[in-house]
């Protein structure tokens, strides 16, 4: 079969070389892609965020799938714009990819659900924003309502800087802020497949690290670097966020007649309370894919489809972003990368491109923010970083800025020892716990 994949990104990296090595895939397409992609599948052109282009394209190069990566497209109708062609599609419609298209969306579906989240408001007017601030209370919690690349979330002590992320999010006419409570603990990404039946795949869950610098510090990033399987998590949680998460949630939306398929992403904090719910993304988050498919063992299109769920292989895979100098603020783009044929000679390594093109010299640069999701298999976490940054070790980008605590052991054990608090012994962790 012809696959054709949408995106340019380390997540369309990431499943181009699953889809590579899935035998029912004997031709692959990436649109736009990057230098990485363009060594495992055909490139094209192509605006991703106009879907009559991405169902243009789809039925020219005669795709047997075509497997949307990011959320603007999704967001903006690409899929539902391929399968009135009657062509197969793995996406959520744009009814259904407004639960990443609008947080005060999602929230409400939520709420209906009865599925656990930090308490919200939205607004779209400054003041009465600005007077919500002090109920919620530091850390302050501001996301910009719709579509900000990652990075449309402040979290901060600082009221000054709560305030000026309420007031660059309502800089539009129809622009929309989501105020909320703090969520404490240990976050955790668990994706699930959720098929045209309504049957739900859940995925291995990972974690993600947002900031920017080591240690949670700095700005909100997409994404600097994520592990899977977690060792600390208790046994039964990816069923415990299935069943109070994930299925009300597409039952919810099937209620409203926006029935979802595709792949549901819950990001989502591990509180005193229990799970809560930060956000829903409604494609692969990026970089806890990279890490995610390099553990996987049965044919991507076989998940993908529901034909049959993920089988891992086992061990542990970690996924560490080296980062243009200067991001996530103002990347510096175009300098030469090298190293990359060394660190991918590392057994066990793939390293996976993010922000990367071809000069006029054939030479791969830097392109975007995040360069490189340098991806390592181990047969534990600790063998699997190792790999990793030994492979970091051996790229050269002038600048480069990448997280040195990506699995780190000790950030670990602070994780097991709050997920252990989280829940008495026959307590339902989906109620909040009385006060005191």
């Amino acid at each position: 079969m012809k696959v054709l994949v949408v995106g340019s990104g380390g997540r369309e990296h990431a499943l181009c070389r699953a889809l590579a090595r899935d035998p029912r895939v004997d031709a692959l397409v990436c649109a736009p892609g990057n230098a990485g992609t363009a060594e495992l599948a055909e490139p094209r052109p192509l605006d991703v965020a106009d879907p009559d282009a991405v169902a243009d394209l789809a039925d020219k190069v005669g795709a047997d799938l075509t497997v949307i990566g990011p959320e603007v497209p999704l967001v903006a109708g690409a899929a539902d714009e391929v399968r009135a062609r009657g062509l197969p599609v793995f996406g959520p419609s744009a009814a259904a990819a407004r639960l990443e298209g609008s947080k005060a969306f999602a929230k409400g579906v939520m709420r209906a659900a009865g599925v656990p989240t930090a308490a919200a408001r939205d607004h779209t007017e400054v003041e009465p924003a600005l007077a919500d601030l002090d109920e919620f209370g530091p850390p302050y919690v501001v996301k910009y309502d719709g579509l900000a690349a990652g990075k449309g979330v402040t979290v901060t002590e600082d009221r000054e800087a709560a305030v000026a992320a309420v007031r660059a999010s309502l800089r539009g006419p129809d622009d929309r802020v989501v105020l909320e409570e703090y969520l404490d603990g240990p976050e955790v990404s668990l994706f699930a497949i959720v098929t045209e039946s309504g049957a739900v795949l859940p995925l291995l869950p990972a974690q993600d690290h947002k900031r920017v610098g080591d240690g949670d510090t700095g700005p909100n990033t997409g994404g600097m670097g994520a592990y899977t399987p977690l060792p600390w998590a208790s046994h039964g949680l990816s069923a415990e966020i299935v069943a109070t998460v994930i299925r009300p949630t597409v039952d919810e939306m099937a209620r409203r007649g926006t029935p979802f398929t595709g792949l549901l992403y819950a990001g989502l904090a591990l509180t005193t309370r229990g799970p809560r719910v930060v956000e829903f993304n409604v494609r692969f988050g990026d970089p806890e894919v990279q890490a995610i498919l390099a553990l996987l063992t049965t044919p991507l299109t076989d998940v993908l489809s529901g034909r049959r769920a993920p089988v891992w292989r086992s061990g542990a895979a970690i996924s560490v972003v080296v980062a243009a100098p200067g991001y996530p603020a103002a990347p510096r783009l175009g300098d030469p990368i090298r190293g990359l044929a060394a660190a991918g000679a590392l057994t066990g390594v793939d390293v996976l491109h993010a922000g990367t093109r071809r000069d006029a010299d054939g030479q791969v640069v830097s392109s975007g923010g995040r360069v490189l999701s340098v991806t390592a298999i181990g047969s534990n976490l600790e063998s699997a970083r190792g790999s990793a940054y030994e492979a970091v070790s051996r790229i050269s980008l002038a600048g480069a800025h990448y997280r040195t605590d990506i699995g780190d052991p000790s950030r670990m054990r602070h994780a097991a020892d709050v997920h252990r608090a989280d829940t008495a012994p026959g307590e339902d962790p989906t109620r909040p716990k009385k006060k005191e």
